[in-house]
């Protein structure tokens, strides 16, 4: 959709100097991290910047996906230390904390949306950038993508920003504890292999695209509700919860209209028309 149809419709979205939104095709929008000289490390600005688009998207049912990524040859290398200093941002115990917060806050703030979040990775991620990675439904990373944990390299817990609850829960607890204690970085094809991401190729953001395209897809409802059922289950803690869950939501799907027009497509080998009925 066009910078003009957005304000014609009232979809204009937060876009800034450092956090760039905008369409990239139907129903699908582009975030894009913009401080490529600092590999978009977060400044106070840009966390302030993201959790404005988070918010804004909480209650959009017309854009069903987001592509993150980040300007330059950086995907976001984490919290801005020359930043964080000079601009005295934590300079107390209690604003230190608030800082803390703020930034682990985005991650959850992704998990909340009801959009799909695919991160298209060109480049490094480390720390609060490596946390917002994890943070995505989806990865795509491009031949030059690093991952980082790189907290415990400088001087703090390995385990930060949600990167210890979401990295065991991809890569399994024994790579996990490697990565957290020695900080080390890997590239883009061990990250596949590992489960960190799900593959390597070309043009991450264009390849990040297509997904959303395969997104788009299938019906709104059956969507939201795999990425909210995806994401309690690794909180729930036995299978017969899990199971029950997943009964409940499906039985909400059965009833909705997109449901019938999905069958009734495929029954007529055509392309099913979504209403989010």
């Amino acid at each position: 959709m066009a910078e003009r149809e957005m304000r014609e419709t009232g979809a204009a979205l937060p876009s800034t100097d450092r956090v760039r939104v905008g369409y990239a095709g139907p129903e699908t929008l582009l975030v894009e991290l913009n401080r490529p000289d600092r590999l978009n490390a977060m400044s106070g600005e840009l966390i302030d910047d993201l959790h404005a688009v988070w918010a804004a998207l909480a209650g959009r049912t017309d854009i069903r996906a987001v592509v993150l990524t980040g300007a330059g040859r950086g995907f976001c290398a984490g919290l801005d230390l020359v930043d964080y200093d000079d601009a005295g941002l934590a300079a107390t115990p209690q604003e230190r904390f608030e800082l803390q917060e703020r930034i682990a806050a985005l991650v959850t703030g992704m998990r909340a949306l009801p959009q799909v979040v695919i991160a298209a990775v060109h480049g490094p991620a480390a720390g609060g950038g490596l946390a917002l990675a994890l943070g995505a439904d989806v990865r795509v990373a491009g031949p030059r993508a690093v991952f980082a944990v790189s907290f415990v390299r400088i001087g703090l817990s390995g385990a930060d920003i949600g990167v210890s609850w979401l990295l065991p829960r991809l890569v399994g607890a024994s790579r996990a504890f490697e990565l957290l204690l020695t900080g080390r970085t890997i590239g883009a094809e061990e990250a596949v292999r590992i489960g960190l991401a799900g593959s390597v190729v070309d043009d991450p953001r264009g390849t990040a695209l297509e997904i959303a395209g395969e997104v788009l897809a299938n019906s709104p409802m059956g969507v939201r509700m795999t990425k909210q059922v995806m994401w309690s289950q690794l909180e729930v803690g036995s299978m017969q919860a899990g199971i029950d869950l997943e009964n409940r939501t499906q039985i909400m799907t059965s009833f909705t209209r997109d449901h019938g027009e999905a069958v009734t497509a495929f029954t007529e080998r055509r392309t099913p028309r979504f209403e989010d009925r």
